[in-house]
């Protein structure tokens, strides 16, 4: 059986596992920076900035959906998904789906205007997964950033 729950402090240690599986998979293990101490003030101190559900399996974290708020000029408030996870052993028996439509629910309540992600070009479980949801892949965006 699968729980769906709220994230809290003492699930940060698993949470980051499952972070750093996720850069495995990806391919970039190295780019995993962030200490444990931030992590877990970033979702747990006095002025979060990201908040997450945790999918458990006999006490076990098994999956996880991280989310902030993004804000847009044209569409305002929206939930922007950082990560769902989902360890190797657990894949394939829906509890991306939970995670996922637990996410749609919160921003539901929370009146976001929708939800946004990024994906892969080369994942393509994780594209047939979203596809599912009849989501829009727009490839007239690139991403960019600066490091600091």
């Amino acid at each position: 059986m699968i729980t769906i729950r709220k994230a809290e402090k003492k699930d940060c240690p698993r949470m980051m596992e499952l972070v750093r599986e996720l850069a495995l998979y990806e391919k970039a293990p190295e780019q995993v920076t962030v200490t444990p101490e931030h992590f877990e003030e970033s979702g747990f101190g006095p002025n979060p900035v990201w908040w997450a559900f945790v999918a458990e399996s006999d006490g076990v974290i098994v999956g996880i959906a991280l989310y902030y708020i993004r804000y847009s000029t044209w569409k305002g408030s929206r939930m922007f998904l950082e990560d769902i996870v989902v360890t190797e052993s657990f894949r394939g028996k829906g509890i991306g789906k939970l995670l996922f439509d637990r996410l749609m629910v919160e921003a539901k309540e929370k009146a976001f205007s929708g939800m946004v992600w990024q994906v892969l070009e080369w994942n393509e479980p994780a594209i047939n997964f979203y596809k599912k949801y009849n989501a829009k892949f727009d490839p007239e965006w690139w991403n960019a950033s600066i490091e600091f």
